[in-house]
């Protein structure tokens, strides 16, 4: 078992190693730090990041000094993964591209946040729009992530459907916006992420939740699992939330070696066609 997806002090989480301490009591074989990064070069998301503290960008290597000494500790019984969960727009591709060739993480996590020039939690941004408009926003949030997943640039999908956190937007996906994601998730690199992170709170579901996961599983897609964890005491809950959901559905998650960083691949790829 491992946890592709926990925050550190690096972004929004706690100290990086009390984040794999705790996954090392929880169990688990391995631990992904996977912190938030966003490199958009819109001057209204660089002040959102910075006020946020959200400086992966500027301070990845530094965490990866961190991470290797982690690794170097024979105290520490698991593995540790250099990764990134980063902000995607289909506009800043080419950025984003550059960064994680510049940067060359273990693996590289997918997500998209943001939905009409705000953050996808911003609920009081969604609440008075009518119901038109909430379902037009929906299909975009539909289209980034198709967008997202046609890239290759990430080896994970993260909460696809993390609309579904939000009270005003939740109950708007359709069976076609799932059949276009998973036709997507076909021809792709990318794997979907089964993500605990809103399991045990008030939202209470997976992401993807019931029906969506039930498409990507009919289709008999590969998946990874994430608690999306910002802190240590709740690794443990829902990892065990986590296996309980595989066993029922009869899934294997992706392994370390299958989990390859989806550009890498492609560079592969493109060698060898050419």
């Amino acid at each position: 078992m491992h946890d592709y997806h926990v925050h550190s002090n690096y972004s929004d989480g706690a100290f990086l190693r009390r984040m794999v301490d705790a996954a090392a009591e929880a169990g688990v074989d391995g631990v992904g730090i996977a912190d938030h990064c966003n490199v958009s070069p819109d001057p209204n998301a660089e002040r959102f990041k910075r006020a946020l503290g959200f400086n992966l960008d500027l301070t990845y290597e530094r965490r990866r000094e961190a991470i290797e000494a982690v690794r170097a500790d024979p105290d520490v019984a698991v593995d540790v993964f250099d990764a990134v969960e980063m902000d995607y727009d289909p506009a800043h591709e080419a950025a984003i591209g550059d960064f994680l060739d510049e940067a060359g993480f273990d693996y590289a996590i997918g997500s998209v946040h943001g939905l009409d020039g705000a953050n996808v939690h911003t609920r009081s941004h969604f609440a008075d729009k009518p119901a038109a408009e909430r379902r037009e926003l929906v299909d975009r949030y539909f289209e980034k992530l198709v967008a997202l997943i046609d890239s290759d640039l990430f080896a994970i999908a993260a909460h696809p459907d993390l609309i579904e956190r939000n009270p005003h937007l939740r109950g708007l996906a359709t069976e076609d916006h799932y059949a276009a994601v998973a036709e997507a998730f076909r021809d792709s690199r990318t794997v979907p992420e089964i993500n605990a992170g809103r399991l045990l709170d008030d939202y209470g579901e997976f992401h993807p939740a019931p029906a969506f996961l039930d498409r990507l599983a009919d289709a008999g897609l590969r998946v990874s699992v994430g608690t999306d964890s910002h802190e240590p005491g709740v690794i443990a809950p829902r990892l065990d939330e986590l296996e309980a959901e595989l066993d029922r559905r009869g899934l294997d998650p992706v392994r370390p070696d299958e989990l390859v960083d989806a550009a890498d691949a492609a560079d592969t790829a493109d060698a060898a066609d050419r």
